[in-house]
């Protein structure tokens, strides 16, 4: 009996020995693996990337920049719907559990148990606080030391943050494909709906992508996807989270996912996004911009930005057609299907309603044709063939490009069109039955629409196609600007002494620029034609080179220089004479900035694309405004004055001096080189710009509330074509888009500034209006400037050598010879 009782004595020794060496050992492996653990209090101050996002004006989505796609949203956000899916699919026992679920250990031990000797992967037990340390301080290394690790972080991140917290880090941190972190983001790019309308079926799924996203895509995986999904909504009616009846709902219906776009939201907006997404770069770095969770509210209306793109595109086809047809754009081998092989040619996606197509056979009459088929979600070619008919009418267009060759006039389609030829056609009339040939046009261009008040961008296009070329030519092609730099010669001649009236010669000039350059002789568009003396409005109005040149003589390059660094037009203009036509090199957005202040009465302002930019949590980083509110910061109501702001932006040419320019432009719409613009039917100043050798035309153009700028030509400068100019080409761009904009607002004319005086004036001679006079205008004129009577011509050369009727202190000396004022 003493031997079993020593015995026993002898076990339960050993066996607690062996448990206190156990419980040692544990000790020691916890504090071995506890001392490294990562400090799990960061995540009090997490701040995950988050995707910036870009709004036009009335708030519609225009792109969004991530690298990790993630919106993030506070747990009070999210839908309990969205929250008890993942619950069931991830850690049922969730809200019960202090960071490890016990059960789910012994589970996975025994099969890890079962599986040794198979190289299968363990199973894991994972709770979601325990996931929430791996996302967020460990590694995704499958090993017994990470896993004693996360589970020694998941018990201290249980006794730290609340459940609602934990949940809210994971919901918002969780990998869930399609480039989606977190559920509002993945709700976007998964169903394009708010994480507020998703429905069972649809919470379910998400819920159900956690554990391999890529083994559950719902194009190439769909069967294993909606396998998956079922399970979990199995799962939510076992828990109770909702009934049999709505579970077996939610299981019959289709996965019905249709991915978001991520490129640029709005149709035609492609390039001011960008041009919006460099600007931000620029200003807070790729890193903010892309993971700063920033909201920027743009100037883009995207209304006008549609018209702009239309109008805009519309012209450049209209101008290539007239060169010819250039041919296809690639040919493919028609044996076979020839949808898979149309299929691999690239279509440029922002050119619609136009559609890429192959020739399938042709005849006199007729062209059939067999359009570009598109692709299933899961990448394969749709075996669906859409045919379609070019007939003559729609290639009559297609007389033989310049040099090729061919005879010409087009009667026959197979003059045309050959089996294997890769085109672009549009539908004809609304059926969609017949096709019209378009070809990609070679020209190009830039438009800018801009508040003239605020600098604001209304509407941007840098070219036809963003997809075929991301060159922004309103914001980065540097061209001639030509006639258009005109007005800010005259508006410094204008503010120092002259008047509208005063009289400069137009008659050959020769100019000495010195050693080694030579002399130059500047010519007028119309070459060998010359009015003698006329008006500065005569100028402006016909477009004069050899009066600008003589009136920059007179004023001096180095003030004209300054008015143009004034109104931001160039940083440093050279002080030669020809840069006074315009030969310096600038941009679209540069000149229509410049004509905007003109518009709006001579005041500075800033051009900008951006409004205001909020960071992540709301606070307003960036303001475009700045204008003082004073009274803007009352509580309430205690019947005190209305609130004023004040403009404090710098006045850079006298009101006057901007009326009188825009009054002289008037007269260009009116009866100069911009008559076609006249059409609109509403008071329009403009000026157009032809560069040497038409290589560059322009026209910008300003009613009293927008400012409108277009530059046509090649990307390569090269001739445009013979006598093309701005007033053919680029002045109806702005007509076309001005008679939409302007169809259903009434005429409003420009405010005449105080102290102008509106005098009758003889447009032939400059002097004030007489019985005789034929053709009388009405003339802006600044205080003790008009002529007293209708012998007074300004600007003729008085005997003390000073032009008549000019103020004696304007800061210019007057030249004689062949340089001076008549």
């Amino acid at each position: 009996m003493r031997l079993i009782l020593r015995f026993f004595g002898f076990l339960f020794a050993t066996g607690t020995i062996l448990f206190l060496v156990g419980i040692a050992a544990v000790a020691g492996l916890l504090w071995h693996y506890s001392k490294d653990l990562p400090d799990y209090s960061q995540l009090q101050d997490y701040e995950p990337p988050v995707m910036t996002r870009i709004h036009a004006v009335d708030g519609s989505l225009l792109a969004e920049y991530a690298r990790e796609r993630r919106l993030y949203i506070p747990i009070q956000a999210i839908p309990k719907r969205v929250i008890n899916a993942f619950i069931s699919a991830e850690d049922k026992n969730f809200y019960e559990h202090g960071g490890l679920d016990f059960g789910g250990i012994m589970r996975a031990g025994m099969l890890y148990a079962q599986n040794m000797g198979t190289n299968r992967r363990p199973q894991g037990a994972s709770t979601i606080t325990q996931q929430v340390a791996k996302n967020f301080l460990l590694t995704n290394e499958v090993s017994f030391e990470r896993k004693i690790k996360e589970a020694l972080l998941a018990l201290k991140i249980e006794r730290t943050y609340s459940k609602d917290r934990i949940l809210e880090l994971y919901l918002n941190e969780i990998y869930l494909g399609f480039s989606a972190y977190g559920v509002a983001a993945a709700s976007l790019l998964y169903f394009d709906k708010s994480v507020h309308e998703l429905s069972i079926a649809e919470s379910a799924y998400l819920a159900a992508l956690p554990k391999a996203p890529s083994q559950l895509h719902p194009f190439r995986q769909r069967e294993r996807a909606i396998e998956r999904r079922n399970y979990v909504i199995d799962r939510m009616v076992e828990n109770g989270f909702v009934t049999a009846a709505e579970g077996e709902a939610a299981k019959k219906e289709p996965l019905n996912v249709t991915p978001r776009p991520t490129g640029a939201h709005i149709f035609a907006g492609e390039y001011f996004a960008e041009e919006v997404r460099r600007e931000i770069q620029d200003k807070y770095g790729e890193k903010r911009l892309y993971e700063g969770g920033l909201s920027v509210r743009t100037t883009l209306d995207p209304k006008l930005q549609t018209i702009a793109r239309k109008v805009m595109s519309d012209a450049l086809v209209r101008f290539d057609e007239n060169q010819g047809y250039r041919g296809p754009v690639t040919k493919i081998d028609m044996s076979g299907d020839w949808g898979a092989r149309l299929a691999d040619v690239r279509a440029l996606s922002d050119v619609a309603p136009w559609r890429l197509a192959v020739v399938l056979e042709t005849s006199d009459q007729s062209a059939r044709i067999g359009f570009q088929p598109g692709r299933l979600p899961g990448g394969a070619v749709s075996r669906e063939r859409q045919v379609g008919v070019i007939p003559v009418e729609g290639i009559k267009w297609a007389k033989p490009a310049r040099g090729s060759g061919r005879n010409k006039g087009v009667t026959q389609v197979s003059q045309v069109l050959n089996p294997g030829d890769v085109i672009y056609v549009e539908p004809l009339g609304q059926e969609g039955k017949e096709f019209r040939l378009r070809q990609i046009p070679e020209i190009s261009g830039g438009m800018v629409v801009m508040d003239p008040v605020t600098g604001r961008v209304l509407a941007l296009v840098g070219g036809f196609s963003f997809d075929q070329s991301q060159f922004d030519r309103a914001t980065q092609a540097m061209r001639q600007p030509g006639s258009s730099f005109k007005p800010l010669v005259y508006a410094s001649a204008l503010d120092n002494g002259y008047t509208p009236a005063s009289v400069v010669v137009d008659a050959p000039i020769e100019i000495d620029q010195g050693p080694g350059i030579g002399i130059w002789r500047p010519e007028n568009y119309s070459t060998g034609k010359y009015y003698g003396p006329q008006t500065l409005r005569f100028g402006i109005e016909h477009s004069r080179n050899v009066m600008t040149v003589r009136l920059a003589q007179d004023v001096g390059m180095p003030l004209i220089a300054e008015y143009a660094k004034r109104f931001g037009v160039y940083d440093s203009l050279p002080p030669y004479l020809s840069y006074a036509l315009g030969a310096g090199e600038t941009t679209v957005l540069r000149m229509v900035t410049a004509y905007s202040m003109i518009a709006n009465g001579g005041r500075r302002i800033t051009p900008t694309l951006i409004d205001r930019i909020q960071d992540r949590y709301g606070k307003t980083i960036y303001k475009h405004d700045q204008r003082e509110c004073v009274g803007c910061d009352a509580d309430k109501w205690h019947n005190q004055s209305e609130p004023t702001l004040i403009d404090r932006r710098e006045q850079v040419l006298d009101p006057m001096t901007a009326y009188q320019v825009t009054s002289i432009m008037e007269g260009v719409v009116q009866r100069g080189t911009g008559t076609v613009v006249r059409e609109v039917g509403k008071p329009v100043a403009g000026k157009t710009g032809t560069t040497n050798d038409e290589k560059d035309v322009w026209f910008i153009g300003f009613t009293p509330e927008i400012a409108v700028g277009v530059y046509l030509g090649y990307d390569k400068p090269r001739h445009i074509g013979y006598k093309a100019t701005g007033g053919q080409l680029a002045a109806p761009i702005v007509r076309d888009f001005l008679k939409i904009v302007l169809a259903d607002k009434p005429a409003v004319p420009f405010r005449v500034p105080p102290g102008i005086k509106l005098v009758r004036i003889d447009a032939g001679t400059g002097t004030r209006a007489g019985p005789g006079s034929q053709k009388v205008i009405l003339e802006a004129f600044k205080p003790g400037t008009a002529p007293s009577d209708p012998n007074t011509m300004y600007g003729t050369l008085g005997p003390d050598g000073q032009p008549i009727g000019v103020s004696p202190d304007a800061d210019r000396a007057v030249r004689t010879g062949t340089g001076g004022l008549y």
